[in-house]
């Protein structure tokens, strides 16, 4: 529980001291490319094998990130009648791809970890082409979006790192194993740090619509992790997977739509949905992570009094 803490201490940080979180605002970039190069450095060669050997799985969690959430997103957005700069913000949620804290969970959660692992790497490595697409499409029509400068800027942001990373691990295997245990503490204070930064600007939105923003939020999110669940098991996977999906799907790169927003539509409440999505979706995922392990466990139990008859 420490993870959500610390992103719940940031937001509170970047909302009661924006003056002093807000200098932080104009290094997000700088900072969500340390988050990605660090996750490039946790990936290796049998990751990406993963994606040869068992497709299928990957496959459907993917397609469940890219398809579920933007279309959630705009759901929610026409539910609530959202405000046009906060539906440009729920929608760029909706477009990013999962979000590197969903890995954390399926390791809690008893969930398929590889997999989770796996399914971050491909819908980050696809990010730079499908993110700014489904947002200009679906945000477009209520402020204008630059497609392609996004997608540079996510290439930049996003992919870019990771590759480094992963480059340097696979350079340096020995040096980078010795880091490995220190690095998502390393990752939790940096996301920590981008979450004050976000938030700092759009303290005075939080103030007048933070309960409307908040209910986009939770309303998201909850629907990703129950729809990307009812996705799996709908295309027959294992139980075990379907958890893995339903974390993935449910789980976004808030930060980079956070930082996206802060990009190209500043001086707008459009950052606000990611930086609450920041701090709301490592709450509900240490939950939902709690639930899954404890049906995890009851399988398991199952299944041996299944053997041991």
């Amino acid at each position: 529980m420490l993870f959500p803490a610390l992103i719940f201490c940031a937001g509170l940080w970047g909302f009661l001291f924006p003056a002093t979180a807000g200098q932080i605002t104009p290094y997000t970039s700088i900072l969500l490319g340390v988050i990605m190069f660090g996750m490039g450095l946790t990936l290796t060669v049998p990751d990406f094998k993963i994606v040869i050997t068992h497709p299928l799985p990957i496959l459907i969690g993917v397609a469940a990130q890219y398809l579920i959430m933007p279309s959630l997103a705009v759901f929610v957005v026409w539910v609530l009648q959202l405000p046009a700069e906060v539906a440009v913000g729920v929608i760029l949620v909706g477009c990013a791809p999962g979000g590197t804290a969903s890995n954390v969970v399926a390791y809690l959660a008893k969930a398929d970890v590889a997999l989770s692992v796996t399914m971050t790497s491909v819908s980050t490595i696809i990010a730079p082409i499908v993110t700014p697409l489904l947002t200009a499409w679906l945000a477009g029509r209520y402020m204008p979006v630059d497609g392609a400068a996004m997608a540079i800027s996510v290439a930049q942001m996003v992919l870019a790192p990771v590759i480094g990373g992963f480059a340097v691990r696979f350079l340096f295997p020995k040096f980078v194993n010795y880091l490995l245990p220190a690095l998502p503490w390393l990752s939790t204070a940096v996301i920590a740090i981008v979450v004050a930064g976000v938030v700092a600007p759009s303290h005075e939105v939080v103030r007048t619509a933070g309960v409307l923003v908040f209910a986009a939020v939770a309303l998201h999110n909850i629907l990703g992790f129950s729809i990307g669940y009812a996705f799996a098991k709908l295309c027959r996977t294992s139980n075990r997977a379907a958890r893995t999906v339903s974390i993935e799907v449910g789980m976004q790169n808030s930060g980079l739509a956070a930082t996206l927003a802060t990009q190209y539509f500043p001086g707008t409440a459009a950052a606000l949905p990611g930086g609450i999505f920041s701090i709301w979706h490592n709450l509900s995922g240490a939950l939902l992570a709690l639930i899954f392990r404890r049906l995890a466990e009851h399988e398991e139990g199952a299944s041996c009094e299944i053997a041991a008859a």
